[in-house]
């Protein structure tokens, strides 16, 4: 694998490669942001960059921003290098520009060789996996075009067919991999995580009071980094549970799991001064740990993008609405009924434009230093929709509240059906 590295200094440039030659990587260094960019134009393959703020005539930050104008460099990563303290708004410049990450100088040895070996191995992991991909995307297209071309008998068609039914369950056992994969990296670690904050606590508690205040805040930003990450982690290992998740529907009362998700956040509705009204929820059939996780996702999610200047508040009611409103497929049993539980609240709100976007894996319309989370929540509360064969919707303006809109089935259906939803339908209260 190979790692560009970016530094004004020949000595700097000296140091990493001795630290990292002895991991097997083939390193590249440039004395120059423009001479890193030169590189750049006829090497592609690079597993990461290593990238010195300070340079003279182009900093890291404006070469970073230059490397990443390229779609075909796009994919990889950059971790800075600086002897500076960043405030965090400068920080977050870094991270805007595409960054990953930072390494201060002085430059600790293995945590430097630690982080490389991570975003290495997610590099390695994520090639394998696109190729994959590709090599599937490639199958189905062949067996698409080859149907469309050569008009083949009824006996080739079902033949054609079953290869596509093969492939999809290889595209299926492919996303069940990468689950399986999240979860065990999330759980490994674990490990390394609880000794980085294990030992830093130590040295904090042993030299408290004996270093500078700006030793002692450095302190205080691992361990406020080690406990986001810690986060992280957690919410990685919920959100690949919940594929592998062989807990058995049953009747489940909406009220009644409610009231105990109310009981459960209580403090923090206090904390909040936030007022909620609830009106009566239906009974319906599904996984009532996962229900739960649910409400609580959205209710915690409203308290938490709330106005500052304003108390939460937090409107919840239901109802019924027969499959035929709801759906366009004709082929799906219309004869059902289907309840929509509406969360409304009176938050910042958000910009129509991400109402789909907001339930995609780690995405986040706001920085951390903003509002803390790890952008997994509402992509779990989509992974349990699905799961019980329903939708989830969010409809929000910039300053004027969120309302989520979520639609399950009255009753467990016999078999999964693709439905495509007409829309939000306006209720009036």
């Amino acid at each position: 694998m190979k790692i560009l590295v970016v530094d004004d200094r020949e000595d700097n440039l000296f140091s990493i490669e001795t630290i990292l030659e002895k991991d097997g990587y083939t390193i590249v260094k440039a004395l120059s942001g423009r001479a890193a960019l030169k590189i750049l134009l006829n090497q592609h393959d690079f597993t990461l960059i290593l990238m010195d703020v300070q340079m003279p005539d182009m900093n890291g930050f404006e070469t970073a921003s230059l490397i990443y104008q390229r779609d075909k460099l796009k994919h990889i990563p950059i971790i800075f290098i600086t002897a500076h303290n960043y405030e965090e708004e400068k920080m977050f410049e870094g991270y805007k520009m595409g960054g990953v990450d930072f390494i201060y100088k002085p430059i600790n040895p293995e945590l430097m060789r630690f982080k490389v070996s991570v975003f290495a191995e997610i590099f390695q992991k994520n090639a394998q996996l696109l190729q994959q991909e590709k090599k599937l995307i490639a199958a189905n297209a062949n067996l698409a075009r080859e149907i469309e071309e050569r008009k083949l008998s009824e006996e080739k068609v079902k033949q054609l067919n079953l290869q596509l039914l093969k492939n999809n369950e290889q595209l299926k056992n492919t996303v069940e991999e990468l689950d399986r994969f999240a979860y065990v990296a999330s759980h490994d670690l674990q490990e390394p995580l609880r000794k980085i904050m294990l030992f830093s606590n130590k040295v904090t508690v042993q030299y408290k009071d004996k270093v500078d205040k700006e030793i002692e805040a450095q302190l205080q930003k691992i361990a406020k980094a080690s406990s986001r990450m810690q986060q992280l982690v957690n919410d990685l290992l919920k959100f690949s549970r919940h594929t592998q998740d062989i807990e058995g529907f049953e009747e489940t009362s909406l009220d009644l799991l409610l009231q105990e998700v109310l009981s459960d956040i209580e403090h923090e509705i206090i904390h909040k001064q936030a007022k909620l009204e609830v009106k009566e929820l239906p009974t319906v059939w599904g996984i009532p740990s996962q229900i739960r996780q649910l409400f609580q996702n959205i209710i915690s999610n409203s308290l938490k993008f709330s106005k500052p200047d304003c108390a939460p508040e937090i409107t919840i009611y239901s109802e019924k609405i027969p499959a035929s409103k709801l759906i366009r497929d004709v082929t799906a049993p219309l004869n059902i009924y289907y309840h929509r539980i509406y969360f409304k609240d009176n938050g910042i709100g958000f910009d129509p434009k991400y109402a789909k976007e907001i339930f995609v894996v780690f995405k986040r319309l706001h920085s951390y230093h903003e509002f803390e989370g790890t952008g997994i929540g509402l992509s779990i509360c989509k992974k349990i929709v699905d799961r019980h064969n329903g939708f989830i919707e969010a409809d929000s303006k910039p300053g004027e509240g969120t309302t989520f809109i979520i639609t399950l089935p009255e009753f467990m259906l016999q078999k999964e059906v693709e439905f495509k939803p007409i829309g939000v339908i306006e209720n009036n209260m």
